[in-house]
């Protein structure tokens, strides 16, 4: 039951999922292009299908990424956060996009952007944490600065998300900031904004609850963040050559035996 629920099956099962879904989409976009008369309808579902293509495909990319950089940065990353991490590409991607639940279920985009801002903090405390125990550059920070950080590095990284929004939609003329309505109605004035406006704010609540409850933990000494956290690799020892040790051997009973000679030649 363990390796069914393990954090390397949740994150191969959504890569499968993505994978198929990249099939299905491709197969469903050339179908669409195909046709010679295509009529607004079409030019819509060739657009919808391009996004969902586009974030499958980085969805994959991204869940590849923490192995990548585990190996090259000599780091673990806990079993939890990658398995949460699977989840909410699964949810944001093959669910939200592929089978529209942000427009079908209600307010799936805040639920996401919740809890990914309560996610990044958790990042932002282990990049931290990665400093404090570093031995080229070691810090000691307070849990007041960990917070203040963690909570600023979400409150950017969601920041920076949505200038990626705002510039694929603009070059790509895509739908990620959702200002089209599911029928293709576009938003406009302060109804064209609420997404951006809504996804940064809860984005700040997520990280804020995050960086409340890791200060309280630190302060308290409680320990249950360092499991959370992510964590350098240990060095690797390079174990002792036996035959240096079977050579240290022979040497000293080859000694040992000199000076028994020597001995009895000087009672002789």
């Amino acid at each position: 039951m363990k390796t069914l629920f393990s954090a390397k099956t949740v994150v191969r099962f959504v890569l499968l999922m993505l994978l198929t879904s990249v099939i299905h989409i491709a197969i469903k976009l050339i179908s669409v292009s195909s046709v010679e008369a295509t009529s607004g309808r079409d030019i819509k579902l060739i657009n919808d299908y391009i996004l969902m293509l586009t974030q499958c495909l980085s969805g994959i990319v991204v869940l590849l990424l923490p192995g990548i950089i585990q190996r090259k940065l000599k780091i673990t990353i806990p079993p939890g956060m990658l398995a949460a991490f699977a989840i909410f590409m699964f949810c944001g991607v093959y669910l939200g996009e592929v089978h529209y639940f942000y427009y079908r279920v209600p307010h799936w985009d805040t639920l996401l952007h919740t809890f990914s801002g309560f996610a990044l903090a958790a990042v932002g405390v282990s990049i931290v944490g990665l400093l404090n125990k570093s031995t080229t550059a070691p810090v000691s920070l307070s849990p007041g600065f960990v917070a203040i950080f963690a909570f600023c590095f979400a409150v950017a990284a969601g920041t920076v998300w949505e200038i990626y929004e705002y510039a694929v939609d603009t070059i790509a003329n895509l739908n990620m900031q959702k200002y089209l309505l599911e029928s293709g109605e576009a938003l406009v004035g302060q109804a064209a904004l609420a997404d951006t406006m809504k996804d940064i704010i809860v984005d700040s609540l997520g990280a804020m609850v995050f960086s409340v409850i890791s200060y309280v933990s630190m302060k308290r000494k409680e320990g249950w963040i360092e499991v959370m956290q992510i964590k350098r690799n240990p060095p690797i020892v390079a174990p002792v050559p036996v035959y240096a040790i079977v050579e240290a051997n022979d040497s000293t009973e080859q000694t040992q035996s000199a000076i028994t000679v020597a001995e009895m030649s000087s009672i002789v």
